[in-house]
């Protein structure tokens, strides 16, 4: 049974499930997922927990023999196993398989997993998994889910504020759930329960934005211009090379050129798709970046990336980042005025 993260308190208050995979790479909402689990299976009386945590060299037998070995001190336990790459691997594939079709008694799996792959839902062990207890899959959150996540955090603690001032907070720490708790506790501290007005909000929360070239990368392709100019600047006051900036950006680029020739050449969308790593959210900024941009948009780009990679070598004046700003900006449409040569 999947559910979403905001639904499982509802449903750990029903019943406690014999399985749970909790998958992604927000980990502030991973952990908390995974501790509400493991606070209700303590509350029902599984009180022996043991840790497995599926890296390099780990035996898969271990598992099996936990979950069929008991407890002196309890007859309930929880396993509670961490997948770091978000796959079990054949072996652990057939295990965990194994596990579900034969569930044993007054025990409680718990997976939690990085992010996975899209192929990864059709596969027997995942299926498997969601057959037998509660599949829950976390995402990164922005836009109104962002606001209504701050916003439930906040009145935990009693607090509330207006809109413009929940805009002003998740503007300060949008990408990073671990700062925007910090900040929710910091206010707590500061002004106690209640009502929060723009200027204590301002006042108080740091910006602590994650700037990352792949959210520069989003932003190119979904064209978002003031994003850019936000998210660029970010990037260098944190001290991300510009080389690794400009690798980003050309990789796209010629990624683009690629699918475009293979779609042109008749090849399926999907699997065009598939065999170049997009999966998930990233399709409708893709898809929206191919048609806004021509091959000769993209190359334009490759062009602007070959001096930006001689100023950074320093064998070409000029300020690097600049060109690095336009690059953004012609990958966007933005009409530039800019000497490529």
């Amino acid at each position: 049974m999947r559910l979403k993260p905001e639904q499982l308190g509802a449903e750990l208050q029903k019943r406690l499930a014999p399985v749970y995979f909790i998958s992604g790479d927000e980990s502030l909402q991973l952990g908390e997922l995974a501790d509400a689990v493991r606070k209700a299976a303590r509350q029902a009386g599984f009180l022996t927990r043991e840790v497995f945590s599926a890296e390099t060299g780990f035996e898969w037998n271990d598992l099996t023999v936990a979950a069929d070995s008991y407890s002196i001190f309890s007859d309930k336990k929880i396993l509670d196993l961490r997948l770091p790459s978000g796959s079990p691997g054949t072996e652990g594939s057939k295990v965990l398989t194994a596990y579900c079709e034969r569930l044993p008694a007054d025990t409680v799996l718990l997976v939690t997993a990085g992010k996975l792959a899209g192929a990864a839902l059709k596969t027997r062990w995942f299926q498997a998994l969601d057959k037998a207890g509660v599949v829950i899959q976390v995402w990164p959150l922005d836009g109104p889910d962002l606001i209504r996540w701050l916003q439930q955090r906040m009145q935990r603690r009693g607090l509330n504020a207006d809109p413009e001032g929940l805009k002003i907070l998740a503007s300060r720490i949008e990408g990073n759930l671990l700062a925007a708790a910090q900040e929710v506790e910091k206010l707590y501290v500061l002004y106690g329960s209640g009502h929060l007005t723009e200027q204590q909000i301002l006042d108080v929360v740091a910006d602590s934005s994650r700037y990352d070239v792949f959210k520069l990368i989003d932003c190119v392709l979904g064209a978002s211009i003031k994003r850019i100019f936000k998210v660029l600047p970010g990037l260098q006051a944190e001290g991300v090379a510009a080389p690794v900036v400009l690798w980003a950006l050309t990789r796209e680029a010629r990624t683009l050129i690629k699918i475009k020739r293979e779609i042109a050449q008749g090849q399926n969308r999907e699997l065009v798709f598939k065999k170049n790593q997009i999966w998930d959210k990233r399709k409708s900024l893709v898809d929206h970046a191919l048609r806004r941009l021509s091959e000769q948009d993209l190359n334009a780009v490759l062009l602007l990336s070959a001096k930006a990679d001689r100023q950074i070598k320093g064998q070409q004046q000029g300020d690097a980042w600049e060109t690095l700003r336009i690059i953004c900006l012609t990958f966007a449409s933005v009409p530039v005025m800019a000497d490529t040569v």
